[in-house]
């Protein structure tokens, strides 16, 4: 792995720790209510606004082996594992794992956390997972290809791999708050979009300094093709909105996308 990307990763590494410190909207551990309502049976979980429906993550999953993948944060996990699946989480961060720790403790229930990047599952034997979940974030990899490689060598045979990303069209726009304010936005970066080779070498510098995660706008094909290259078919898809929006553009189309993906 390139020195640069391992910067990089490290750096977004420290940053999900502090927004799991604060409580960020993927950092906040649902409720015993919650848990409490999965073990007999009334449960979902999110990998974008809206629910996964059965055709895409059936209800019974008792026994099941799932990979939550860099989707630390007290949310997927614990909800998976106490409608009875087998439970593994691996993610970057080590406050967010501290998360579904802390869930696991409180409601009592099994679920393993390991810390890694995503991109390398080598800790894992082929064959390992009924299911992979990994919400919105490989934005934070420069690059996806090793990911979707892993993720298929895991997969047991006629394994799931649920994922979402964002819409590169939402990387293409000038951060400006003067033409935000006026409803106007102002295509600027190419795509695939890299905050290291994107923005100037001081506003990068100024994201380093600041704290800020540094992103990767990743094209379709890296997104979708390259899921099909490694041997998947893709056999769901979705867009959704988000749950949150930021930016004038997701006024105008849904910016998240969700991909079904199985191993034959």
């Amino acid at each position: 792995m390139p020195k640069i990307s391992t910067d990089i990763i490290n750096h977004n590494s420290l940053v999900w720790d502090k927004f799991a410190l604060a409580e960020a909207d993927w950092s906040k551990p649902v409720s015993q209510e919650v848990i409490e309502q999965a073990k007999l049976g009334n449960w979902s979980v999110h990998i974008t606004k809206q629910p996964l429906t059965e055709s895409w993550l059936p209800k019974c999953i008792e026994g099941k082996k799932i990979l939550c993948l860099a989707s630390a944060g007290g949310q997927q996990a614990p909800v998976l594992a106490a409608a009875g699946a087998i439970v593994t989480v691996y993610d970057l961060s080590r406050e967010q794992l501290n998360k579904d720790k802390f869930v696991a403790k409180r409601d009592e229930l099994n679920i393993t956390t390991i810390q890694g990047d995503m991109r390398d599952l080598s800790i894992f034997e082929e064959q390992t997972f009924d299911f992979i979940i990994s919400p919105i974030s490989n934005l934070y990899i420069p690059d996806l290809k090793d990911l979707w490689n892993e993720c298929y060598r895991v997969l047991k045979t006629k394994g799931v791999l649920l994922t979402s990303f964002y819409n590169p069209v939402l990387f293409i726009f000038e951060r400006n708050k003067k033409l935000e304010e006026q409803g106007l936005i102002k295509p600027k970066y190419a795509i695939p979009y890299s905050d290291k080779t994107s923005l100037t070498q001081n506003e990068y510098e100024e994201k380093l300094s600041t704290g800020q995660a540094i992103v990767f706008g990743h094209t379709l094909t890296e997104q979708i093709g390259e899921q099909i290259n490694s041997g998947f078919v893709i056999a769901g898809f979705y867009e959704d909105e988000h749950p949150t929006p930021r930016f004038i553009i997701e006024n105008y189309l849904p910016t998240m996308i969700a991909t079904k993906a199985i191993k034959l």
